[in-house]
């Protein structure tokens, strides 16, 4: 699929570019860089016992973490349609979930998250002729849960840090948070100040505008962004529960979210390999052992695979979108 928007030329529909050769390059030399980095991990600390341990989850533990990661990306596609609704992009739920489950599967290919992005907003605004919005509700989608992802993180290293991890790790993670929070309130400043900037700006914020000048627009989709972010720590919890691990769930309400910030950068196909190396050197420091951390990572990578492999059926069923002509559909 091609996640390049569509352009208007005198009123037709022109396609999207196809891909320049580098990217396919940059996929293939990013899965590849996933790979190295989960073959030395086990190599080097011994596949045996990161496998042994594997063998021990049990299916109905990690069914169930399969179904809550499930249940937070339904969750996740409500706020997407919380925010293109602010825009008055009124779309019935199940086009945005079919929508949404597409980005998740291209996600299991392109580096980082901006692919699934660009795939989901092509989508949404190619089908209702509104691309500018599609655009702009869906960098406001990632962006609130960003800001939700680094509050939850500097609140755990707040509440639940215990001794855990060192106060050289903990003082940039609050000072992150304390930031992220600095910048949420003062982006009605920011939009203001960013007419006077180069055009490159302008545009780049131009497009969110509507909710940097009312920040309490974005509140209900940061509520929802925490509840996803503590789900995805008792998601690992579920895991470590199925391995016969004994872990407090703080612990992982503590880890998760820093292992989730650093699985997100565009270094390797869906977080392979960073996420099991953060693991490795946060539980760590909690005492876990390497096998009992990799096979976490390891476990926690498959669940989200499958989860994004169901984006598969719609990606297969619908097609490229086309325009619609007249209104958008308006939920029902």
């Amino acid at each position: 699929m091609n996640d390049s928007p569509a352009t208007e030329v005198h009123g037709a529909i022109t396609p999207p570019p196809s891909r320049p050769p580098h990217l396919y390059f940059s996929f293939l030399l990013r899965a590849a860089a996933g790979i190295a980095i989960i073959v030395f991990l086990i190599w080097h600390f011994d596949a045996r016992s990161a496998l042994h341990v594997l063998a021990h989850e049990r299916l109905g533990f990690f069914a169930a973490t399969f179904g809550l990661y499930v249940a937070g990306q339904v969750m996740s596609t409500y706020r997407w349609r919380l925010l293109a609704g602010i825009l008055g992009l009124k779309v019935r739920f199940r086009e945005f979930l079919a929508y949404y489950f597409i980005g998740m599967f291209t996600n299991l290919f392109v580096p980082g998250l901006i692919g699934g992005d660009a795939a989901r907003a092509f989508y949404l605004g190619r089908r209702h002729h509104r691309m500018p919005e599609a655009i702009a509700c869906t960098v406001a989608d990632r962006g609130y849960g960003l800001v939700a992802l680094f509050w939850f993180a500097a609140a755990t290293a707040i509440f639940f840090n215990d001794g855990v991890l060192p106060p050289s790790m903990i003082g940039p993670i609050i000072g992150v948070g304390a930031a992220v929070l600095a910048g949420y309130l003062a982006s009605p400043l920011i939009a203001r100040f960013a007419h006077f900037g180069p055009r490159l700006l302008r545009r780049a914020v131009g497009a969110v505008a509507p909710y940097l000048h009312n920040p309490s627009w974005g509140l209900p989709a940061i509520g929802l962004s925490v509840i996803l972010q503590a789900s995805l720590a008792v998601c690992q919890y579920l895991l470590a529960l199925g391995l016969g691990l004994k872990m407090p769930l703080g612990l992982f309400m503590l880890v998760v979210p820093v292992a989730n910030v650093f699985a997100s950068l565009p270094i390797t196909l869906n977080g392979l390999g960073v996420r099991e190396t953060t693991y490795l050197m946060l539980f760590g420091m909690a005492g876990v052992s390497r096998a009992d951390a990799i096979a976490l990572g390891l476990l926690w990578f498959l669940a989200t695979m499958l989860g994004g492999l169901l984006g598969a059926v719609p990606f297969a069923t619908l097609g490229l979108p086309t325009i619609k002509p007249g209104k958008a559909e308006i939920a029902a």
